[in-house]
């Protein structure tokens, strides 16, 4: 077994192989988000406030951050965002850059043992990242890709995993604070990448023992219909071992089939929690409330 713990200043998340499967909301991020982008350049976070709340209502066991704005200051930017959903909520957060100076902002700032989001096989990134994870004594995601980019092969991709999992070792590092993303690529644009990214994640938890995340809506990019293919996707990388996501929360198939999948694997102990969600939610005065906030943040 291997647990991952991430936490706040008050709470602990447990990313594990025997436990329920952890949700990362993907919201906060300005990528795609021209109004959420000009927003934050602008010092103006009341949608990132409305974000962080609406995951949370929505199941979002741990928030990712994201402050990318383009010609703006990210590690200024990603350190206040960073302390204002810490003052809204006592989820964990996974900070996310590609910008070494952002996540050493941000785990500057940041209350608790944060989740890296993240650090790839290429030697220069492994050399700036895995550093500062260890200072800060952070958890970081592994992204199973080098120099050479990413392979459509799950093997070159477990090699990548592999490196990132023994370079961290080298910092003081355990792989048991090692997430790794086996990189989903759209089933749209190569036929079988599904079926050997399941394989893959097999791979990871069998040979390396470690937890796995992935971009979830990555399965189904340039496809319509878009989710219930991400909901199938997720209910069978969770059957294959997976053990987290960044997604978003918001969208009720992708949460049906994570809840359903707990269920099936016995990790919703006596089904309590797909019972709390699911029975007579319309006779429930607070989740119409959260049925609500979820509409409205993800209209925006």
């Amino acid at each position: 077994m291997t647990d991952t713990v991430i936490s706040s200043a008050t709470r602990d998340v447990v990313i594990g192989f025997d436990r329920p499967f952890v949700v990362i909301g993907e919201r906060i991020n300005p990528t795609g988000r021209k109004i959420l982008a000009a927003e934050m350049a602008a010092g103006d976070f009341a949608r990132v406030r409305e974000d962080a709340l609406a995951q949370v209502a929505a199941g979002a066991h741990v928030l990712d951050v994201n402050a990318g704005v383009p010609m703006a200051d990210e590690p200024a930017i990603l350190a206040q965002v960073i302390r204002l959903v810490q003052s809204l909520t006592d989820a964990p957060l996974s900070i996310d850059s590609s910008v070494t100076a952002a996540l050493a902002s941000g785990l500057a700032v940041y209350q608790g043992k944060a989740l890296v989001n993240s650090v790839t096989a290429e030697d220069e990134k492994l050399a700036e990242v895995l550093p500062l994870a260890a200072k800060y004594r952070a958890a970081v995601v592994g992204i199973s890709n080098d120099e050479s980019g990413i392979s459509e092969d799950p093997d070159v991709r477990f090699a990548c995993a592999r490196k990132i999992v023994e370079r961290a070792a080298d910092y003081g590092i355990p792989a048991a604070d090692v997430v790794i993303d086996p990189l989903v690529l759209p089933a749209g644009a190569t036929n079988g990448s599904g079926a050997g990214t399941i394989r893959l994640i097999r791979r990871l938890r069998e040979e390396l023992k470690v937890n796995t995340t992935c971009g979830a809506s990555n399965v189904s990019f340039g496809l319509p219909n878009r989710h219930p293919l991400n909901a199938a996707y997720l209910a069978m990388a969770i059957g294959a071992g997976m053990t987290s996501a960044i997604l978003n929360p918001l969208h009720a198939e992708e949460m049906a089939a994570v809840r359903g999948a707990d269920v099936v694997l016995g990790h919703d102990q006596n089904c309590a929690l797909w019972v709390a969600t699911y029975r007579d939610p319309d006779q429930d005065p607070r989740r119409q409330r959260d049925g609500r906030r979820r509409r409205r943040a993800e209209n925006a």
